[in-house]
Formats: structure tokens, C-alpha cells, sequence
């Protein structure tokens, strides 16, 4: 059956359906946009009284345009002929002449969102899963089916710049408060309301945004936001800034030259290397989401007769109740596992409780949960001082410190408590995961799980798997980091694993060239313009000086011919400092905002410039990548790419580590 399609009630309302039979999802396709294009001369032929678009899938009204299509434009000419096409499909819906309606039940996101706003009203369910918006910016694109000239004018600019520069999607509830759609209902009553509203039968009531839209205001509204996007993306990201162009001019003058005005910008953004980049971000993001680890294929422990099929984990039990395990109980109670968090002391219990407790409030007030759910979530959790309830867990997650002899301890005392089929891991971050499953006494059960902090905000987990994991417990690991929405790689358990291996040659050096009289500031801004998210000693302090230091100690131990600590990175290790944990680091934390601490005396006495410190830094770390490789630590790019994006935060705008190793030169 194609899609759309249309059926035709009794009402004399025209009912244009998207259910895709081949996806999960509907998309608006080449195919469907055609089929959209026909479906609409038809209506214009018969003249119902009323159209209203709707899914036939539960929690998807239309996830957007096709990704793969957009990955293929070829030029700016050719992004601006797809802008126009889209123009000219959904001006149709507007000149049909009748009432027409989106009934949004789900995920209403880029050309779905466009094609409601094509709209004369909008209904959505009041679901959690109805998220309505536009995440363009997000692929280094601007809405080019018209949303820059309907949605302000709809809204308001302020309203509308907040949604299409950050790529944000919008609640139901908070999408009727702003006046995205007209009423946000039960899921129950979405076909009844929207026909009321076709037919006519239920008032509708907009608030006037034209003063929001007017000059003076206008070009007031859009300095500031521009100063807003520079600030959030050091001028790293075009198409936030070329939106408000596309929006601040549409207003200036007629609906009609602003979408050409759209359409112009949208194919310049679409040929840019930052979008090319930035799709495959969301391609490689796709990918490992799905990831399924090859039982039958695994050469490390012999292949398997059998492909396994593994079972959801439902119960989980937590060592450690500090940041990471704690965060790591919050992170799987939220996705429907009983949990069971064990520390050694009912302080520390009592601490990590009360960590949970704040991160579901904060969900709640920023309305990533309803109450109901965060309460259900946090009732999930079952604190002990003991190991009473552990005897019952699937798996088994080690988050005590990070130090070896404390968590041999911890698997000593465990490992006779548990089921012969639980999985024994550990969140480690550097240490060798062969000397942690002896410990455990299942060398077969046991992997690496290693979670980033923090764990809510943090997408990537690292599945590192020991010389006697079972290739099945590799898999079990794969598909619980997928049932916690979280992007697996798997890697070999090499000191430091991936991620960590790549990214302390880094902060060392950063040490190093500190060492030589290079000053904090120069050292931090050069990588924050490069893109980073934070400067590598601005990030050390954020991970702990006492953490780096043991981790930099580790792999400085495990690669003595090419790696030592960096002295400054010792002695501030020395001093006691630790960071933002402990208020004082290479920065100070006290109030709003961090400062140099001038205390450590690193006034920097040698002058280097961007792009020579960023030289130094980025190349230990593609060097370190090299070798990643040829040592098979990981299967191929692909992984370092997702690893360092997607755990560490590296500029995703340049397409990954090996990318921009690669159009540099310098792979």
C-alpha cells in the first residue's frame, strides 16, 4: 500500500494517511513527496470539506525528509531545486481552499513540522512522545520547505528563533502554549478534535504576534540572537546564523520572496563541508544505535555453532554510589530496570540517593519526565549497605574507585552471591579488564561496560571485552547499551581502551606544553576555537586532576617508550588540587563562573599560535589512533570516529577524529 493515502468518510472529510509499510517511521521521501503532490491535485479535483493529515503508526506523524536524499546533494543549485520543490507541494495544501488539519500523534520533526505549518490548524496528542519541531541547524541545514517564513509568522520571531537555531523540539503542552498548535488532547480524542476543527465546530482562538514581527523590534530581536548562536558555536556552525538571515528578511518584505530567499540559502548550507560532516554524524549515530554484535563471526573466542539471542537485562545491581554509579542507577531505573545500589557505608548511600533524587527533579522541571514517571523511576532504585537482593541480578556494574586493589575486593567479596549466568562488569575507565576478571573468578562473564560522566548527558558507552570474554556476553553487553538508548562500540580491553587512549595523550600534552611556558588561556582557547567543547585543562579539572593523573600514570606505565606524566600535571596532582570537585584546579570555582587560579603561578612565559598548539595536541591524538588500529584495539574508523564525537565531545562539525585527520592531510 502506498503512502499517503487517501480514504474518504462519510463526513465528507478527505483523511490523507502516511503509513509507510516498509519503515518504522514516515518520511517525506522523494516518493512520498510525489505521491503527497498527486494525493493534493486530486483533493483540489474532488473538493472535500475538509482535509486532515494524520499517521497511521502510533507515535510518529512524520520524522522528517530523508536523510540519505539530503546527503546527495550535489551543489547549491541543486539543494536550492529540492528547496523550490518542496515550496510548490506544500503551497498546494495551503491553496486547497478548504479547512485542512494536522493531526500530530508522535514525533512531528523538519518536513513534518513543515507540512503542519502548511496547515490551517494543528492538534497533537499530549503524549510524552509527541515532540513537534525543527532540527535542521542540526544537520548544518536550514527548514527549506518554508518553515523560516510560516513559523515566525505563526508564533512570533522570538519563538520561532529559539526553535529552528537550536534545532529544538517543543511538548505538545509547551507547542499550544506558544501557539504552534491549536489544541494538545488526549490521544483518545485526536480524531474527534481534529474533525471538529475541520468542520468547524470548535473556535479557535490566536494571539496577534505582529508587534513581535514589526520593526523596530525586529532587527533588535535578531542581533541578539545572533549574538547568542556565535557565543554557543564560535562561528563554527553556519546555519543557525544564515536562518535568522532567511527569517529576519522573509518579514521584512512578501511571504513569496522570503521562501526564494529560503530556498537560496538553503542550498548554499546544503553544499557546505559542515553539513556533508554533520550527516554523516547522524549516519554513524544510526548505525551504532543499531549496532548487533556478530556472535557467529567473533574470532577472539573461536566462532559460535549458534547465533545467541540475547534477553533484555531487567534487573541490574550497582557497586559504588558515587557520581558514576549512582548516575549509572538513575540512567537504567529511568529506562524501566529494578536497580539495586550498593555502597559500603550508609553516608555514601544516602549521597548517591540523594543524586538520583535531584536528577529525576531536574528531569521533571525541565520536562524530560513527568512526575509520575521520575517517581516511578526513583521508586526503581533499592539502596543497600549489604548484598541482600544481588543474588537475583542479571548484571552485575563494578563503580567503586578507581583503584585496583579496591576492586578486586569488591569482585572477591561479590562473585559467590551471584547466579551463574550474571554478567559481571565494570565501568573502569584505563584499568586492564584481563586483571579485573580473574579477580571476578568468571573471566567468561565478565566485560567492560564503561559509561562517561555524566551519564545522562553523555550518549557513548565503551563494551570492552577481555581475552576470555564469551562472544555472547559481548553481544548481552551491545544490546543492554542499546536498551539504555546509549551508542555502543566495542573494544578490546588495551590499556586505556579507546576513547581514554586517545584522549589522555592529548591532556598531557596540554600539560606538557603548559610545562614549557605556554599559558592556560592560549592553551584553552586555541582548542575551543577549533571546536572543542572545553579546553583540555579546562577539562581536566572537570574530570578531576586526581583522575587524569592515575589514568595519565596508567597508560604511562603501559606506553613508558612514548609517554610520560606531564610534570605539571604531577605537581598540581601533588599539591592536593583535584579540580572542580574540590573548588580549585587550573581554575577556581567559586560563584557563577570559573577563574584563572593565579595561585599555581603559570603566568606563560612562551607565546604559540592557535594553530601550532592545536597542531601539538590533535596530533599525539591521530598518531595514538594510528596505532588503535593496526593493534586491532578497535574493528575500523568508523569506531574512532563515533568514539571521540560522541564520548568526548570532539567538534562534529568536522566529521570525526580520522575525518579531519584525513581532509587535512594528515592520515
Amino acid at each position: 500500500m502506498e503512502s499517503p493515502r487517501i480514504d474518504y468518510s462519510t463526513e465528507g472529510i478527505a483523511w490523507v494517511i502516511f503509513d509507510d509499510p516498509d519503515s518504522k517511521v514516515n518520511i517525506l521521501g522523494f516518493g512520498q513527496m510525489q505521491r503527497l503532490d498527486a494525493i493534493l491535485d486530486e483533493l483540489s479535483k474532488r473538493r472535500p470539506k475538509a482535509v486532515i493529515f494524520i499517521s497511521a503508526k502510533p507515535g510518529i506523524f512524520i520524522a522528517g525528509a530523508d536523510i540519505n536524499e539530503l546527503g546527495k546533494i550535489r551543489d547549491a543549485r541543486h539543494g536550492e531545486q529540492l528547496s523550490r520543490e518542496g515550496h510548490r507541494i506544500f503551497a498546494k495544501i495551503e491553496m486547497l481552499g478548504m479547512p485542512t488539519v494536522a493531526a500530530i500523534d508522535g514525533v512531528c520533526l523538519g518536513g513534518g513540522c513543515e507540512l503542519s505549518l502548511a496547515c490551517r490548524y494543528r492538534v497533537a496528542t499530549d503524549q510524552p512522545k509527541t515532540q513537534i519541531g525543527l532540527p535542521e541547524t542540526q544537520l548544518g541545514i536550514i527548514p527549506g520547505w518554508g518553515a523560516t517564513q510560516r513559523l515566525p509568522r505563526l508564533i512570533g520571531l522570538p519563538a520561532a528563533l529559539d526553535i529552528i537555531c537550536a534545532g529544538k523540539s517543543v511538548s505538545a503542552d509547551k507547542a499550544r502554549r506558544i501557539g504552534l498548535v491549536d489544541a494538545a488532547v488526549p490521544n483518545v480524542v485526536l480524531r474527534e478534535t481534529a474533525m471538529r476543527l475541520a468542520l468547524g465546530q470548535q473556535r479557535v482562538s490566536r494571539k496577534s504576534v505582529k508587534l513581535k514581527n514589526m520593526w523596530p523590534l525586529r532587527p533588535i530581536t535578531c542581533r541578539f540572537a545572533r549574538k547568542q548562536v556565535a557565543a554557543r558555536t564560535r562561528g563554527q556552525y553556519p546555519a543557525p546564523l544564515r536562518a535568522i538571515d532567511a527569517m529576519e528578511e522573509g518579514l521584512a518584505g512578501k511571504f513569496d520572496a522570503g521562501l526564494e530567499n529560503e530556498a537560496k540559502i538553503f542550498g548554499e548550507v546544503s553544499a557546505t563541508s559542515v553539513c556533508k560532516n554533520l550527516i554523516r554524524i547522524f549516519f554513524l549515530r544510526e548505525k551504532y544505535s543499531k549496532l548487533v554484535f556478530d556472535v557467529e563471526g567473533a574470532e577472539r573466542t573461536g566462532p559460535s555453532s549458534t547465533r545467541v539471542v540475547t534477553v533484555p537485562i531487567q534487573k541490574v545491581g550497582v557497586l559504588g554510589a558515587g557520581v558514576m554509579g549512582a548516575g549509572i542507577a538513575q540512567w537504567c531505573s529511568a529506562r524501566g530496570l529494578t536497580v539495586r545500589l550498593k555502597d559500603i557505608k550508609p553516608e555514601f548511600v544516602a549521597t548517591g540517593i540523594k543524586r538520583i533524587a535531584d536528577a529525576y527533579r531536574d528531569g521533571v522541571k525541565r520536562r524530560k519526565v513527568s512526575e509520575l514517571d521520575a517517581q516511578h523511576g526513583f521508586a526503581r532504585v533499592h539502596p543497600t549497605t549489604d548484598y541482600t537482593g544481588f543474588g537475583d541480578c542479571d548484571l552485575i556494574i563494578e563503580a567503586v574507585l578507581e583503584k585496583i586493589e579496591v576492586k578486586r575486593l569488591a569482585f572477591t567479596e561479590l562473585v559467590d552471591r551471584l547466579r551463574n549466568d550474571c554478567i559481571i562488569a565494570s565501568n573502569t575507565s584505563a584499568i586492564p579488564i584481563d586483571e579485573l576478571a580473574e579477580a571476578s573468578g568468571r573471566p567468561k562473564r565478565f566485560i567492560g561496560i564503561h559509561f562517561f560522566n555524566p551519564v545522562h548527558k553523555m550518549p557513548l558507552v565503551e563494551i570492552v571485552y577481555g581475552t576470555k570474554t564469551a562472544p555472547e556476553v559481548i553481544a548481552a553487553a551491545v544490546e543492554f547499551a542499546k536498551q539504555l538508548k546509549k551508542i555502543p562500540i566495542v573494544v578490546r580491553g588495551a590499556p586505556g581502551f579507546l576513547v581514554n587512549r586517545l584522549l589522555m595523550p592529548y591532556l598531557n600534552e596540554a600539560g606538557v606544553l603548559l610545562g614549557e611556558g605556554v599559558s592556560v588561556q592560549s592553551i584553552d582557547k586555541a582548542m575551543l576555537d577549533f571546536g572543542m567543547p572545553m579546553g583540555p585543562l579546562r577539562l581536566i579539572d572537570e574530570v578531576g586532576i586526581d583522575v587524569a593523573h592515575d589514568v595519565a600514570r596508567e597508560l604511562a606505565e603501559a606506553f613508558h617508550d612514548r609517554m610520560t606524566v606531564a610534570p605539571v600535571l604531577r605537581q598540581v596532582y601533588e599539591k592536593g588540587l583535584k579540580g572542580r570537585k574540590s573548588g580549585a584546579g587550573f581554575y577556581l570555582y567559586k560563584g557563577k563562573k570559573e577563574r584563572l587560579n593565579k595561585a599555581l603561578k603559570l603566568a606563560g612565559e612562551r607565546t604559540l599560535s592557535p594553530a601550532e598548539i592545536q597542531a601539538r595536541l590533535l596530533g599525539v591524538m591521530i598518531n595514538e589512533a594510528k596505532r588503535c588500529l593496526s593493534e586491532k584495539v578497535i574493528a575500523d574508523e568508523d569506531d574512532i570516529d563515533t568514539g571521540m564525537i560522541f564520548g568526548t565531545g570532539f567538534p562534529p562539525f568536522r566529521g570525526g577524529l580520522v575525518k579531519y585527520a584525513r581532509d587535512s592531510g594528515k592520515w
